[in-house]
């Protein structure tokens, strides 16, 4: 089977104006970026009002949540959303799902929404995508664009979580450290998704790109920048440009990961990047 083409989303989160975030979006499809992402979460803009806005000012760009934490909505709000965009859109809009990072009880109580165990959250998760995969098939007017419903991604690190992705989803977002780590995750991924995994869209979300020092905000995601040298994290590209088209060319070969999300941090020096495989 030949190895999927690359593509790549950038991971943004709506900042100043509305004129600012449409110029961003609109920078983001010039440059050959398949997917803008908005993550979810009570400290910033609703990702699907933001990726509305997006839509409204794009052709081609791909849209979606990365990813909705399902604990902090209800199934039917997440079924409206996602119908709503996908109409509004033209049939670009992907749902992103995930079980909440484990901080985001406080949003959970802004919110007046129970938290529930690793476990219960990660049932939450099928939940969503029944309750959507129903109601887009059942409420007049909410018929999508892209039938039977808009690609799911599912992100996560936990094995039932990735479990359930191989399962349900068409995309899924493998979080790993190493590459070691990356291969004993796709492995679970393997066994769980059976006859589909050739399906599967595999990514990997990227923080750093290039051989500038790697900054200590990653250690809010869990990065130690001091073990992030010769590309021993995947989500932290070091090194130059052809270092790190190499380094993303033998990780599909290896793995099957051609879906590369970047942080809006690292834009400018991933455009080389992605000006390189975007397609290919």
């Amino acid at each position: 089977m030949s190895p999927r083409v690359f593509r790549f989303g950038l991971v943004a989160v709506p900042r100043g104006s509305v004129a600012e975030w449409a110029a961003l979006a609109r920078r983001a499809e010039d440059l050959g970026f398949s997917t803008l992402l908005v993550p979810d979460g009570v400290g910033s803009h609703s990702s699907f009002t933001a990726l509305g806005a997006a839509a409204a000012v794009t052709e081609q760009l791909r849209l979606g949540t990365f990813v909705t934490a399902v604990p902090l909505h209800t199934p039917g709000e997440i079924a409206q959303q996602t119908s709503g965009l996908d109409q509004l859109s033209d049939g670009r809009f992907e749902l992103g799902l995930g079980a909440g990072r484990p901080d985001a009880d406080a949003g959970a109580r802004i919110l007046g929404l129970p938290w529930g165990t690793p476990g219960e959250r990660v049932r939450q998760v099928g939940t969503v995508i029944d309750t959507v995969e129903r109601l887009l098939g059942e409420v007049e007017g909410w018929q999508p664009v892209q039938r039977p419903r808009p690609p799911i991604m599912i992100a996560g690190t936990g094995e039932r979580l990735l479990r359930t992705g191989a399962e349900r989803a068409e995309i899924l977002a493998v979080h790993a450290g190493s590459e070691s780590q990356l291969g004993e995750k796709l492995r679970v991924v393997r066994e769980a998704a059976g006859a589909r995994f050739d399906d599967l869209e595999l990514s990997v979300n990227v923080f750093h790109v290039g051989d500038g020092p790697v900054t200590p905000w990653l250690r809010n995601f869990g990065i130690d920048p001091e073990r992030t040298a010769g590309n021993q994290h995947v989500s932290v590209l070091t090194g130059d440009t052809r270092t790190a088209v190499d380094t993303l060319k033998r990780r599909r070969d290896e793995f099957g990961v051609s879906y590369v999300t970047i942080n809006a941090r690292a834009l400018e020096q991933a455009v080389p990047v992605v000006e390189a495989l975007a397609g290919t």
